[in-house]
């Protein structure tokens, strides 16, 4: 019989290049990982990561110090009655006719103002080009920002995710996203106080002015969501546009039936985020004692929950290394609610308010792509290697195509 193997290390070197061949040790012989670096518990499997998810003795304090420092206070944080006021107070923007009405357009153009800066190159980075520009674009479009600071918007939220993404405590990271927060709160909290005096249509007057039985947003919180959004909004998306897109080629005929089809879009985004999701991990912490698979988890303590291993849980899924996507154990129904049967959105109250928003944004930005590009292939013969920890997709996506004459 062979010795058991050692707990992988998820500030390793090797776990950074391969995560994957980790979780799978983690899951079958890690369960449970005290991770005295990050000072947390590690949970690989599915019904552990979920139950964290759902089980409302998990908590989200963790974002006390994950988030506030560089945030403020952010509707993450809050629970029972003040999460369900705030949360009740953003929603209606992500969802339903605001979103079909004020915002569908604004991601159509911009989708189509960037490509058509490479349309007749027959070559692109998908990556630089497009997929880092298009959500950040999109929000800054949203709140009625102006397009020219989009460096400055793009600079912070790089910032805010290092912050967030900084498992090993580096004091420069740390740093440095300390002085964007206040940078930011410079930059916003004039804008909002104009917003308030004089509002618009868009999201921010929005905020501004959302009142539900007596109850609105301050300042500092509308300030809080707007730096929330620019983060999860930007980073998440970017890095999904760039993996469906890797994946899709990686898969000559799944990406035949996309072109075919672009009813099949929400598939394949949903079989990415299952697959190789943009956030391979999220933290919680329960608010009492816990028995998880493998041991007690005391409370108080953080718990990393790792996104990337549950969704790839062979107790879960057949084939789970696999991409595709007619998967028929992934519930496309509810792929994009709080009932979903992968755990990229997180799930239950905490699941992503914009969840909605980024199948529309990944809809129009795979439909546009497609549309613009014939005989898609990987510039370099092969896909590109993904690269992060906390965050992970291919950081250049080198592609060569035939314009399409449009």
């Amino acid at each position: 019989m062979s010795a058991p193997t050692a707990a992988p290390d998820i500030l390793s070197p090797e776990f950074a290049a391969d995560p994957y061949s980790a979780y799978r040790a983690m899951r079958s012989e890690h369960p449970l990982i005290w991770h005295e670096p990050t000072r947390s518990y590690v949970i690989s499997r599915y019904a552990d990561v979920v139950r964290a998810f759902k089980d409302p003795v998990f908590t989200s304090h963790n974002y006390d110090w994950q988030l506030e420092p560089v945030h403020g206070r952010t509707i993450l944080q809050m629970d029972g009655r003040e999460h369900a006021t705030h949360r009740n107070l953003v929603a209606p923007a992500f969802r339903g006719r605001d979103l079909a009405e004020k915002f569908v357009p604004v991601i159509e153009q911009n989708s189509r103002e960037l490509i058509a800066e490479f349309a007749a190159d027959g070559e692109v980075d998908l990556v630089a080009q497009y997929a880092t520009r298009f959500p950040i674009n999109v929000i800054v479009d949203m709140l009625g920002l102006p397009k020219s600071d989009h460096e400055h918007f793009h600079r912070w939220y790089t910032s805010i995710m290092g912050f967030l993404s900084n498992l090993s405590g580096d004091e420069q990271v740390m740093a440095d996203g300390i002085r964007t927060r206040d940078e930011f709160a410079d930059y916003m909290i004039p804008v909002i106080a104009a917003r308030r005096a004089d509002p618009g249509e868009d999201l921010l007057s929005t905020l501004c002015t959302a009142g539900i039985n007596g109850a609105s947003m301050s300042d500092h919180e509308i300030k809080a969501f707007c730096s929330l959004l620019l983060t999860a909004g930007g980073e998440t998306t970017d890095k999904a546009i760039a993996s469906v897109m890797s994946n899709l080629v990686a898969h000559p005929d799944q990406l035949a039936a996309v072109r075919a089809d672009h009813g099949l879009i929400p598939a394949a985004f949903a079989e990415t985020l299952r697959h190789s999701p943009p956030v391979h991990m999220i933290m919680r912490q329960p608010a009492e004692d816990v028995e998880l698979t493998g041991g007690t988890v005391e409370a108080g303590t953080t718990v990393t929950c790792l996104i990337g291993a549950a969704n790839r849980d062979p107790e879960q899924y057949e084939r789970p290394d696999e991409f595709d996507i007619g998967r028929p154990d992934l519930d496309q129904g509810r792929a994009y609610t709080a009932g979903a049967n992968h755990t990229a959105f997180a799930l239950g109250r905490h699941f992503c308010v914009g969840a909605l928003l980024a199948r529309t944004e990944l809809e129009t930005a795979v439909a546009h792509l497609l549309d613009a590009m014939d005989d898609i292939a990987f510039a370099d013969g092969a896909p590109p290697p993904e690269h992060g920890v906390f965050t992970r997709a291919p950081s250049r996506l080198r592609l060569t195509f035939t314009p399409t004459a449009r």
